[in-house]
């Protein structure tokens, strides 16, 4: 028999210890409990160094809301909540389905997660029938959300892909040099560390960003790099420059 590997994750202890045993009375499933994203993550870590991956995991939405030490994730937030968890699975562990469990329905917070790489969103107090059934359904790499969040999730999610592609369009109005300073930005460098990547003056990397704001249409570095990062533009690879600099040098 194929067993199921569910991982739960919740800071409730009673709520994910009775989860955990009902799923568990199932002959097919294994269970194991996690209380926090950065506990989560490591359960997940070793049982991969194991070689014993774990195929799904059901992680509270509001897990940890506000308490706790924040660990980093690959775009450079915290684990502030479920869906903070879900991107870092997906982005070390992609081949985890993540399913949110949620209080209350919010198709806001479902497309969020969707984007994150979730593959459902189902209400905490479903039925276990319900839940098994959303697990087996997402390892067939079927997303489940409730009946009554699809409208919402659909506008959510066309919205996004709208803002998104506005986004690109402003971005391709930069020119090459700007497409650059643009990525420094997103990257995190100030004006100085600009000029010292691009072989430019701060005077000439100054003008540039001014530039780089009004064709953006925006009035601040922090609204450009989330437009960029909106257009899905990759910061400038930093680590790979100054090994280049360095070669120079020599």
């Amino acid at each position: 028999m194929v067993r199921i590997r569910v991982l739960v994750v919740d800071d409730h202890r009673i709520f994910a210890e009775s989860l955990a045993a009902a799923l568990a009375a199932e002959p097919d499933v294994e269970v194991s409990a996690a209380g926090s994203g950065p506990a989560a993550l490591r359960c997940l870590d070793r049982a991969a160094a194991d070689g014993r991956r774990f195929d799904v995991m059901l992680v509270d939405a509001d897990l940890g809301a506000g308490t706790g030490p924040a660990r980093s994730v690959p775009d450079g937030g915290g684990l502030s909540d479920g869906i903070s968890v879900v991107a870092a699975v997906r982005g070390s562990q992609p081949a985890v389905r993540a399913v949110v469990l949620a209080e209350r329905d919010d198709p806001r917070r479902a497309a969020t997660a969707l984007q994150a790489g979730a593959s459902g969103w189902v209400a905490k107090d479903c039925s276990l029938s319900r839940l098994l059934a959303v697990i087996r359904g997402v390892l067939r790499e079927e997303t489940h959300l409730p009946p009554a969040l699809l409208t919402g999730v659909l506008r959510e999610l066309t919205a996004a892909r709208k803002h998104r592609t506005d986004s690109e369009r402003l971005v391709e109005s930069l020119t090459p040099r700007e497409h650059e300073v643009l990525r420094c930005m997103v990257a995190g460098l100030n004006r100085k560390d600009v000029a010292a990547r691009l072989f430019l003056s701060p005077h000439t990397v100054r003008t540039h960003m001014q530039n780089v704001l009004g064709k953006l249409g925006v009035h601040s570095t922090l609204a450009a790099v989330a437009l960029a990062r909106r257009a899905g533009v990759r910061p400038a690879e930093l680590a790979g420059d100054v090994v280049e600099r360095s070669g120079q040098l020599a």
